[in-house]
C-alpha cells in the first residue's frame, strides 16, 4: 500500500513539472577574455609613503601584496598589504587608463606614459647592475669588479700621481709623450703597494664617463714635460672621457715608490705587444653613463695603475693605481651584493 501511495506521488509529480520545479538559473555574465598572452602593461602600485613600485600587474594574496616588477626583468616580489596604498592606486589607474571609442575607459591596465618610462630607463642606467644584485653607484668615478672568498664585490679606485691628491674624481694632469723617446719615468706613485689589492686576475674596471648636462670643466689642462712637472689639475666631477683609450700598466716596484715608465702610443692597437703594458677593450654601457674597461688578458701578481691616453702624443698623469695580490685582505668600503627583500613592517611596543 505504501508502494503504490508513493508511486502515486511520484506520477503527480511528473505530471506537474512546472508547479514545482526550481527556476531557472540566472544568466552569468561573460567573463572577459584572458589577456595573460597579450604584452603586459607598466604602471604603478603606490605606498603609503608616497614611493611607488613600477610594476606589470599585481595580487594580493593573503596578508601580502605579489606584483611582477617592470624594473627587475619580471621578477616576482612581494610586499606587505598594509604598507599599499590602494586608492591612490587605483586612482593612479583611472588617470592614466586608455579610453574607448566611445569615451569610456577600456578595461585594460594603464599605459606607463612615455616621460616617465624614459626616466625610469636613465635612472637603472645611472646604477646598472654587473652582478646579481650588485649595482653600480651613482656618485664614485671609477671601480673594480673584483671577488673576495667568493663574493663579487666594487672596489672604489683612488686617483693619484707624485703631485694630485688622492680622491676619487677624475682630475686630468697632461703630460706630452715623445714617441720617438726611449722609455723613462713620467709617474711615481709613493709607496710599494697600492692600498687597493684585488683577489682576481680579471678584474673589470668601470669608468663614469663625462655627462651632458655638466659644466665644462675649464680651459686647457695643465701640459708638462716628458719627465713630469708639479701642478694641481682642474676636477672634472662629470667623470671621464669616452673618447679616451685607456690602458693598464705594470708599475716598477723600487724603494719606497712605483714608478710608470713612457710607452709608445703609437704601437697601441698594433700586433706588436709592449712590456708592462696590458691593453682594454671598452664598452659604453645603455645610458651612457658608464664606460666598462676589460683588460685583453689576465694580469699576472703585482702592482698596476689604469692609466688614460688622451691623444696620439699625451696621457693623463692622475692614475688610479691597484695590486693583484689572491690572498690580500678585503678592501675597505666595497660595495656588496645587496638582494632585494620583501618588506617587513617591526611591530612597535608602546611606550
Amino acid at each position: 500500500m505504501r508502494t503504490k501511495f508513493a508511486a502515486g506521488l511520484l506520477i503527480f509529480a511528473g505530471l506537474s513539472p512546472a508547479a514545482h520545479s526550481s527556476p531557472p538559473p540566472p544568466q552569468q555574465k561573460q567573463l572577459p577574455a584572458d589577456t595573460s598572452s597579450a604584452t603586459p602593461h607598466r604602471t604603478r602600485l603606490i605606498l603609503k609613503d608616497g614611493s611607488y613600485q613600477l610594476i606589470m600587474s599585481y595580487r594580493v594574496v593573503g596578508n601580502v601584496v605579489r606584483y611582477v616588477s617592470a624594473e627587475r626583468g619580471g621578477a616576482v616580489e612581494e610586499i606587505p598589504v598594509a604598507l599599499v596604498d590602494f586608492d591612490a592606486t587605483r586612482r593612479w589607474e583611472a588617470r592614466h587608463a586608455p579610453s574607448s571609442e566611445d569615451g569610456s575607459e577600456a578595461n585594460q591596465a594603464p599605459i606607463l606614459d612615455p616621460e616617465l618610462l624614459k626616466e625610469e630607463a636613465d635612472r637603472a642606467a645611472r646604477t646598472p647592475e654587473v652582478a646579481p644584485d650588485l649595482r653600480l653607484p651613482s656618485e664614485s668615478s671609477v671601480l673594480a669588479l673584483d671577488t673576495f672568498q667568493g663574493t663579487p664585490e666594487l672596489v672604489p679606485l683612488i686617483q693619484s700621481d707624485g703631485d694630485l691628491n688622492r680622491n676619487t674624481a677624475h682630475n686630468t694632469l697632461r703630460a706630452t709623450v715623445n714617441p720617438l723617446a726611449s722609455a723613462h719615468q713620467i709617474v711615481q706613485l709613493k709607496g710599494e703597494r697600492a692600498p687597493i689589492q684585488l683577489h682576481i686576475d680579471t678584474p673589470v674596471l668601470y669608468l663614469r664617463v663625462g655627462d651632458d648636462n655638466a659644466p665644462p670643466t675649464g680651459g686647457a689642462p695643465l701640459t708638462v714635460d716628458t719627465h713630469g712637472a708639479s701642478g694641481q689639475a682642474p676636477t672634472a666631477p662629470s667623470g671621464g672621457s669616452p673618447n679616451s683609450r685607456y690602458v693598464v700598466v705594470r708599475t716598477d716596484v723600487r724603494t719606497g715608490a712605483r714608478v710608470i715608465a713612457s710607452f709608445r702610443i703609437s704601437l697601441l692597437g698594433s700586433v706588436h705587444q709592449q712590456e708592462d703594458v696590458v691593453e682594454t677593450t671598452t664598452q659604453i654601457l645603455p645610458g651612457n653613463h658608464w664606460m666598462k674597461i676589460t683588460p685583453r688578458q689576465p694580469l699576472s701578481f703585482g702592482e698596476y695603475a689604469l692609466m688614460e691616453v688622451i691623444s696620439d702624443k699625451e696621457v693623463n698623469l692622475g692614475v688610479w693605481d691597484f695590486g693583484i695580490h689572491p690572498v690580500a685582505p678585503e678592501n675597505r668600503d666595497v660595495i656588496k651584493p645587496e638582494p632585494r627583500r620583501p618588506v617587513s613592517l617591526e611591530r612597535r611596543r608602546p611606550n
